[in-house]
């Protein structure tokens, strides 16, 4: 069995900080970035649950919802991932996405 634990607490810490950060950065586009991760973590997991399935996107439930849409969206993938190296390249996506980010 793999360890996501790394993907995990990635997701978690980028989720963290964006709930702390003030609404101005989430405008200024944290919580965007956020969503767009959140988009690639959730399409990814459906890939492999669903080779041949028709992908759904995630909605744009709003700023305040992208810290909230993250954390499923990682823990959705940490659920299905099967090698170390899927593991850390979504903890690469992940890491990327919060410096974009800016938190």
């Amino acid at each position: 069995m793999v360890d996501t634990t790394p993907l995990a607490r990635a997701v978690d810490h980028f989720a963290d900080r964006l709930r702390a950060a003030p609404q101005s950065r989430l405008q200024r586009g944290a919580a965007a970035e956020a969503l767009r991760l959140a988009r690639e973590l959730s399409l990814r997991a459906q890939r492999i649950e669903d080779p041949g399935g028709e992908p759904r996107e995630m909605p744009d439930a709003g700023m305040f919802a992208a810290a909230d849409q993250i954390t499923v969206a990682g823990h959705d993938l940490a659920v299905v991932l099967t090698t170390d190296a899927e593991v850390e390249e979504a903890v690469r996506l992940v890491e990327e996405a919060r410096k974009r980010a800016g938190v």
